[in-house]
């Protein structure tokens, strides 16, 4: 084993099997939150298993050789506790939040749910059911669908366009051994975070794992698809009375030098009630409920959306005001808006590390994006030096990207994708 202490509180021991251990002592709670977070996930399955990640999520709670899955449910909350897991496009996490002296229990717990689950199939062709109604569930919300859609058109044929939920066709026909063979080949400890926040001993956190996890699965191989920013259109016609549009452009990867920047221009542009889309849509206009900007990242790439929800009618002031504000932003900052929108986001930021299970996703996610835990105060440093030049500098980057461009709804109201892409010049 290899220890490392890199910052007040946090300490990172690599085990020999090659699982690396992170923890943050928060010595003044009387809790812990622990998970074990996987560097895969939907962008790492082949066309003819999309799915199969959030589906291996779901199954590694109905059973192992140790427990069938009321059993599981049980003993977390026996000792008070919760458990869950996620999946996303990169990352599959399974994580406990406990009182500490029950530590043990949610570290054996995670640890038998991902060696020794059974994956019955009995238990699957119950638990393919439900998937296939959550699919059917969010398919029925259309502002959850639209994401969808949106990425499928920024990213077409590929893993980063393609639906973590799965298709519906595709879910239907996965069975045992396509999920044994995913493990297998995706998942393993060298590509694995086990992390832990809150009143929790490193030394005797190291140990536990060591004992618990001697026989994680997989031989990490997992590959997959480059990242390729297409952009373009989708337009889904359906009986609403509101029109759900998303107008998004290519962003920037993790390690990019602007991802602090892009993180500022997004809070300003669109991040809160102060922000220009907020005050300018929904405040002065009263043209939509719900209107704001979002930023999503990845290792190799990245995207930056915004999301409205208006009536047909509305439309034809909406989606000019958004790309006005866009050009906006750029050409001229207003007096104390830019300090307020780093202040949100380091306030966002030192807020959200008085929960354990923030903390603790913290530390995984570092790990397995930067190959180390967070610094705060370096982060605080980068968002504080975000200044307007940056900001014109990622508002030109945005706008020299192709837009993507998705609408459900009465998409008949909506301007022509050449049209809003000439507002854009």
């Amino acid at each position: 084993m290899s220890d490392t202490i890199p910052a007040m509180g946090i300490r990172v021991t690599k085990l020999d099997s090659g699982l690396t251990v992170v923890t943050d002592a928060m010595p003044s709670v009387e809790s812990a939150s622990v998970g074990l977070w996987v560097g895969v996930g939907t962008r790492h399955e082949n066309p003819a298993e999309n799915g199969l990640a959030h589906m291996i999520e779901h199954m590694v709670f109905k059973g192992t050789r140790r427990r069938d899955a009321a059993a599981i449910a049980r003993e977390i909350e026996d000792v008070g506790g919760h458990m869950n897991a996620y999946t996303s496009r990169e990352q599959t996490a399974y994580y406990a939040k406990v009182l500490a002296d029950d530590m043990p229990v949610a570290v054996d717990l995670i640890a038998d749910i991902m060696q020794d689950s059974l994956f019955d199939p009995d238990e699957l062709a119950r638990e393919r059911s439900v998937i296939i109604q959550e699919i059917g569930q969010v398919a029925d919300t259309p502002d959850d669908i639209i994401y969808d859609h949106f990425q499928e058109a920024a990213y077409p044929n590929q893993g980063l366009g393609r639906p973590v939920l799965g298709r519906t066709e595709i879910v239907q026909s996965l069975g045992r051994d396509a999920l044994v063979g995913y493990l297998d080949t995706n998942y393993g400890p060298g590509i694995s975070i086990l992390s832990a926040a809150g009143k929790v001993d490193h030394d005797a956190f190291v140990a536990l794992a060591a004992e618990r996890f001697d026989h994680l699965p997989g031989r990490a191989v997992a590959t997959t698809d480059k990242a390729n920013y297409v952009g373009g259109e989708v337009r889904v016609e359906r009986e609403l009375e509101q029109l759900h549009v998303i107008l998004g452009f290519r962003g920037v990867a993790f390690d990019d030098p602007d991802f602090h920047a892009m993180q500022v221009f997004s809070t300003l542009y669109g991040g809160g009630m102060s922000s220009r889309l907020f005050q300018e849509v929904r405040e002065k206009r009263g043209l939509a409920y719900s209107v704001y900007s979002f930023t999503s990242s990845y290792l190799d790439d990245g995207m930056v959306g915004v999301y409205a929800g208006t009536g047909p009618d509305e439309i034809d002031e909406v989606m000019p005001l958004v790309v006005e504000q866009l050009h906006a932003v750029a050409d001229k900052l207003e007096e104390g808006e830019l300090a307020r929108a780093r202040t949100q986001l380091k306030a966002s930021l030192l807020m959200s590390r008085e929960s354990t299970g923030t903390r603790c996703e913290q530390l995984a996610n570092y790990m397995l994006v930067y190959g180390r835990p967070p610094v705060v105060a370096e982060t605080v440093a980068k968002v504080d030096a975000v200044d307007e030049a940056a900001i014109r500098r990622v508002v030109a980057r945005l706008l020299a990207s192709p837009p993507t461009l998705a609408a459900i709804g009465p998409t008949g109201a909506l301007e022509s994708y050449d049209k809003v892409k000439a507002r854009l010049v």
